[in-house]
């Protein structure tokens, strides 16, 4: 049981975190967000497999006021993307944004803030400050001479001063780097500073073989020291890739439920069967399934049944044909053709009871 840390509890729509809440998956659209019929439709498909809260980008005016038309035809928190102009952030939070992701040193002067906080405590409107490594501000940089941890505390420190100088404390802090170790760095750092809830994610983490490797270095870290509220694992892929990361990762770590869990060996030269476009088949079934169980995909008879005996449900292969068991009990044999039909059969039975 990994033990959370006990941030401030920050409401987002419908949707609560903090305080030890469920760690929350987030995506972004790669929509055109004033393409209101596209940005809307790949919302629809996010939510279908997880996603839990939506960020979109607001570049323009056009971009803030449609966001009341996407706003009224979806029920995922909605959370505008924001830089530079002050003015982008208040037509956003008119037009229904739930949330509001900004630096508030970098939209003009005092007074420009006082606009946006004045806005969001109207509304209960939290704002998230996203530090991200490449976009230190230049003494900050200059002071320490390379980006790393303090550099970006320090970035942080001065836009939470903006705001709780207001007397605004509805924050979300992240610290965004595509290098694994001063993202892991950084957010213990800032865990030992705030209790504001964190938002985890690691930038510009490359295509899905990359950003895999990169986003389970430094978030699973992150996780099992029980640090992070919201997370989104950044692909260079369609958004919906995100999502599926994300909850394989949270699932690794007991923190999400009703998601499949799936084991299968490496294969070797045991394997008797083609057993890898079953795994993928399977894997594609999993994902379309809303259940705690565990499924063992296993190339041989010799280990397979032993070494996933804790599987709900398996099979492991012989010559042209797999042995199906349950919690390591062999029950039957299945011909290779049948395997995968066999299989989903059993799955949906075990969920149905």
């Amino acid at each position: 049981m990994i033990n959370r840390e006990s941030t401030r509890k920050v409401k987002i729509g419908n949707i609560t975190i903090g305080g030890q809440n469920k760690v929350i998956i987030q995506s972004m659209c790669s929509t055109l967000t004033k393409d209101t019929a596209a940005t809307i439709n790949q919302i629809r498909q996010l939510e279908k497999v997880g996603c839990q809260i939506i960020r979109c980008s607001v570049l323009d005016l056009e971009d803030a006021h449609a966001l009341k038309t996407i706003k009224k035809n979806i029920s995922l928190p909605l959370v505008a993307d924001i830089h530079f102009d002050y003015k982008l952030a208040l037509a956003a939070i008119e037009a229904g944004a739930d949330k509001i992701r900004l630096n508030p040193g970098n939209i003009g002067g005092r007074e420009n803030v006082i606009k946006v906080v004045e806005k969001c405590k109207e509304k209960n409107i939290p704002i998230r400050i996203g530090i991200n490594s490449g976009s230190i501000e230049k003494s900050v940089l200059d002071k320490y001479g390379k980006n790393c941890p303090e550099a970006m505390i320090e970035s942080a420190q001065r836009h939470v001063d903006i705001l709780e100088e207001m007397d605004f404390h509805n924050i979300v802090l992240s610290f965004k780097s595509s290098d694994v170790r001063l993202t892991v760095e950084t957010f213990l750092l800032a865990a030992t500073i705030w209790d504001y809830p964190m938002h985890l994610g690691v930038t510009e983490a490359g295509t899905k073989n990359y950003s895999l490797i990169k986003s389970s270095a430094a978030l699973g870290e992150l996780l099992r020291k029980g640090i992070g509220d919201t997370i989104r694992i950044s692909i260079s892929d369609n958004p919906i890739e995100e999502i599926k990361a994300c909850k394989k990762l949270l699932k690794a770590y007991g923190l999400i439920d009703n998601v499949p869990d799936l084991i299968g060996c490496p294969t070797c030269g045991r394997t008797m069967y083609d057993m890898l476009p079953i795994i993928q088949e399977v894997e594609d079934f999993l994902e379309t399934i809303q259940a705690d169980i565990k499924v063992a995909v296993m190339g041989c008879v010799v280990n397979g049944p032993g070494e996933a005996r804790d599987a709900d449900i398996g099979v492991a292969g012989g010559i042209r044909e797999a042995l199906l068991f349950k919690k390591g009990q062999v029950i039957r044999k299945i011909p290779q053709e049948k395997i995968v039909e066999e299989l989903k059969k059993e799955i949906l039975e075990i969920i149905s009871q």
